[in-house]
């Protein structure tokens, strides 16, 4: 079974996913699409892209194999589970690891693959479906010179930035564990703040007008902050990814006897959310502890602008 530089399959059409494998078409690649949802198949299909049902399927002659899954479960299950891809893929593939798992995990699969003569990139993105779907994501990726050598055609397409942080796989997911670190922390404290400023009586939406261009300021503050504001809760990033993100980020301080309170903290707030029931809305939800909490009323939506 040979290879083709340019067939890319990309397993995981969510509002990531989407983005990256039409960015990918975009870019010049024939690209087949996978995903559990009939609808999102047909969307890709719509837009010009080929589909598969199964992850084995749209492995078939792939060279660029994109996994881009919420967790290590669904990793794990889309490469070696019922109808999985790593028996399929020809020797001499690349597979991307875009989703957010716990280093040691990266490594792991990397060993598995390297067994079968498969390259591994361990590929986490940042950016989000915006990003992805003008082909501007920012890819955090560690493995060895074939790996990279092998994806290079995609990642032209569907990223802006490739940071080059090693020769193995590993470190890609270590940055973004710390990423993830800070995104989850900058979103707890965002919404805190938002809700302090909320029960001491002042404009929601003048705290916003102020702090964006104040030292207090910060990239999640002003990404997330005009979710509130609009009363929008539709998941852009739900409050689920963050349980599990800082999750990883616990497991890895306890595995390595590191404190990291801050983390704890905001993870505690996160399953607070979850615990009454926001777990699938956005991850801006995690203001609604502190209604909770506190008695604030939110604002009702659209923004007063």
């Amino acid at each position: 079974m040979s290879t083709s530089s340019e067939k890319v399959a990309v397993v995981g059409l969510g509002a990531m996913g989407m983005g990256i494998a039409q960015s990918a078409l975009k870019g010049g690649l024939a690209v087949t699409g996978c995903d559990v949802s009939e609808a999102a198949r047909d969307a890709f299909a719509n837009a010009g892209g080929g589909i598969a049902k199964t992850p084995s399927e749209a492995a078939e002659n792939a060279a660029i194999f994109a996994i881009v899954v919420v967790n290590q479960a669904q990793t794990e299950s889309v490469l070696f589970g019922d109808n999985g891809a790593a028996d399929v893929l020809p020797k001499g593939a690349v597979v991307l690891g875009h989703a957010t798992v716990p280093p040691a995990y990266a490594i792991d699969v990397s060993a598995r693959l390297a067994a079968k003569g498969i390259h591994y990139l361990d590929a986490p993105i940042s950016g989000g479906a915006a990003k992805a779907a003008q082909g501007k994501l920012s890819v955090m990726a560690s493995g060895t010179a074939d790996a990279f050598a092998c994806a290079r055609p995609f990642l032209d397409a569907v990223a802006e930035t490739v940071f080059e942080l090693g020769h193995e796989a590993g470190p890609g997911s270590t940055m973004k564990m710390v990423n993830q670190l800070l995104a989850g922390v900058h979103i707890a404290t965002a919404m805190e703040a938002m809700a302090l400023a909320i029960r001491s009586g002042l404009d929601a939406d003048t705290v916003y007008d102020v702090i964006t261009k104040s030292a207090g300021n910060s990239w999640m503050f002003e990404s997330r902050v005009p979710n509130v504001l609009n009363n929008d809760y539709s998941p852009k990033s739900a409050v689920d990814i963050f349980v599990k993100d800082l999750g990883i980020v616990l497991e890895t301080g306890k595995r390595e006897g590191f404190p990291l309170p801050m983390s704890a903290t905001a993870h505690q707030q996160f399953l607070a959310a979850r615990a009454m029931g926001l777990g699938r809305e956005d991850d801006a939800a995690v203001i609604k502890v502190f209604q909770a909490l506190a008695g604030i009323e939110l604002p009702s939506g659209p923004a007063k602008k």
